[in-house]
């Protein structure tokens, strides 16, 4: 009796030890899962910007001439605002439309010279900026600027810092929220180089063939960079006294296709700012 007692309790003994350690094995694989997915999250995709030589130039330019030709700080807050409208969507797609675009920078930002005893300092703060994804860490999301020492009676302009003779500021309501579409992280943005003087903006598809006829966009002199819609003219027609004739691209001619921007709604764009302001 007393060996069929131990028995039983030899084998309840078994039955426990062998559910406990199924039990542990059970609980440690939803804890390895769930690290795996936290990693997985972790891993965020970067919105690639293309840049030339030519838009390291504009770069370049934009920071000299506007930082008063002061030193890398103030190069690094100038060059920081140009990132900043370019990840933004309010503003041209590409660094030398945004540097180049009319009433925004210094006049003759495009044109004048740039003193040769500057290029390393500029050049070097272009290289932490496109290629190492560097920024003044004080300008913040600022996209607009003006000379230090200038008084304007508006409420929106909310102040981040000073450097290289101008005071930087982003433009936010009475609430504190921002009224332009703030830009990116410089974590969430690649520079892809791309070599050649021009490229296509962000926005366009990669180039595509095409052997049938295209219509050409006109010019419209009333659209910004921003919100501007295009408009599509007709093909191009010979004489009506000729033989009615499209015009079409050569055989393998690149056409870029436009994707429309996304709308910003509740977003106030900036007005324009005196000449000697940013």
């Amino acid at each position: 009796m007393r060996a069929e007692i131990s028995f039983g309790k030899s084998l309840i003994g078994i039955l426990f030890v062998g559910l406990a350690a199924a039990s542990c094995t059970t609980t440690s694989k939803p804890a390895a899962t769930a690290a795996n997915t936290k990693t997985k999250q972790g891993q965020a995709t970067k919105v690639t910007f293309n840049y030339t030589a030519k838009d390291r130039e504009c770069l370049q330019r934009a920071m000299y001439f506007e930082s008063q030709h002061s030193d890398e700080d103030g190069y690094m807050a100038v060059g920081t605002v140009v990132m900043n409208r370019l990840t933004s969507g309010a503003y041209p797609p590409s660094i030398c439309g945004v540097v180049a675009q009319k009433r925004q920078f210094a006049p003759g930002v495009m044109t004048r010279e740039v003193k040769p005893q500057a290029e390393t300092e500029l050049a070097s703060a272009a290289d932490a900026i496109l290629i190492k994804g560097a920024r003044h860490p004080a300008v913040k999301d600022a996209m607009f600027f003006h000379t230090d020492g200038l008084k304007f009676p508006y409420d929106n302009m909310h102040y981040v810092t000073v450097a290289g003779g101008n005071a930087f500021y982003e433009k936010r309501d009475a609430n504190g929220t921002l009224e332009t579409p703030p830009p990116l992280p410089s974590y969430e943005v690649a520079m892809n180089y791309v070599p050649g003087e021009s490229m296509l903006p962000p926005q366009f598809e990669a180039l595509i063939p095409s052997a049938v006829p295209v219509p050409l966009p006109a010019p419209d002199p009333m659209a910004t960079a921003s919100t501007g819609q295009m408009r599509i003219t007709a093909p191009v027609t010979a004489p009506e006294t000729l033989p009615v004739t499209s015009v079409e691209p050569e055989p393998g001619m690149p056409i870029a296709i436009p994707i429309p921007r996304p709308a910003y709604d509740s977003v106030m764009l900036r007005e324009s700012l005196p000449a000697n302001g940013g």
